[in-house]
């Protein structure tokens, strides 16, 4: 593909995603620090065997600068069909060139994707639906866009109890996000220094749980094995993703997986999966027949 079509405004609510991934483009791709967490979160949490996805047509939405288009691009010869609200596309398009006969990429909303209903063998949504104004519209607009029996995957930023928003980020966030992308990245990018060494001290003395109160990423979700200059800049960017985002509405796993079987849909797992780094909360389900609409 050489152009990218635009179906919204290129200024949104997301677009400090755009502003990310526009400087950190390559940082998460597998083949460039020798790794897998991509291709091994996308496998854990979909449950699905590259091998058998040829021909079919996939709905990517929050594509980001397509760490997960590249795993299904590079696997299998199916037709990746990859969405994002924020300019990160261009970024998603840069990194997925040498496969893109496959790839068709656009900018749009999850509130108006530019696709018939109905259409998709198999649709995934990872890390996106906690940062849209409406979860429970996000998840009904994605089952809208499956086949019959097509299947949905969706990963998102659970509520673990009662403590899940007792956190630096929760906290902090009713100030940063009003700060300009430029000036909050160069204040994380003063500090994550400090923020990295006392974490890993509290996590060596067995005080993990201390962490939460230091305003920098969960480092355990870190791929192993980084060398310490990408593992400072991966730490950068995670911890800038967390306090930027515009909306941040984490959820129970039961909550979402209603929101699914609400709309007739068959939920096949709901729960955690493990992956190289960490773990996602996960709901996986089937659309059945009658919730198709015509």
């Amino acid at each position: 593909m050489t152009g990218i079509p635009r179906f919204c405004a290129q200024e949104n609510y997301a677009k400090s995603f755009g502003f990310q991934w526009a400087l950190f483009r390559e940082l998460q791709i597998d083949e460039n620090y020798g790794g897998h967490q991509s291709r091994s979160r996308f496998c854990a949490a979909t449950n699905w065997n590259l091998n058998d996805l040829d021909n079919t047509n996939i709905l990517e939405v929050g594509c980001g600068a397509g760490r997960f288009s590249r795993v299904i691009l590079g696997s299998s010869r199916a037709n990746l069909y990859a969405v994002d609200y924020s300019t990160a596309v261009d970024a998603s398009l840069e990194n997925n060139r040498d496969v893109s006969e496959r790839l068709f990429l656009s900018q749009a909303s999850i509130y108006d994707l530019p696709f018939n209903t109905n259409s998709f063998d198999k649709i995934f949504c990872f890390g996106v639906l906690q940062h849209t104004p409406s979860f429970q519209k996000s998840i009904g607009c994605l089952i809208d866009m499956a086949a019959a029996g097509g299947e949905i995957v969706v990963d998102f930023y659970p509520i673990r109890g009662w403590y899940t928003k007792i956190h630096s980020k929760y906290i902090l966030r009713r100030i940063l996000p009003k700060m300009s992308e430029n000036r909050l990245l160069t204040l994380i990018e003063k500090n994550i220094d400090w923020m990295i060494k006392l974490s890993d001290l509290l996590r060596s003395l067995r005080l993990g749980f201390i962490t939460r109160f230091i305003p920098v990423t969960d480092l355990n979700n870190l791929p192993r094995g980084l060398s310490l200059e990408r593992r400072r800049a991966w730490a950068i960017l995670d911890t800038f993703d967390g306090l930027s985002a515009t909306y941040d509405n984490p959820q129970r796993i039961d909550d979402v997986a209603n929101m699914f079987r609400t709309r007739g849909c068959e939920v096949t797992f709901a729960g955690y999966v493990t992956y190289d780094g960490g773990t996602a909360a996960v709901v996986r389900a089937l659309k059945q027949p009658r919730t198709c609409r015509a």
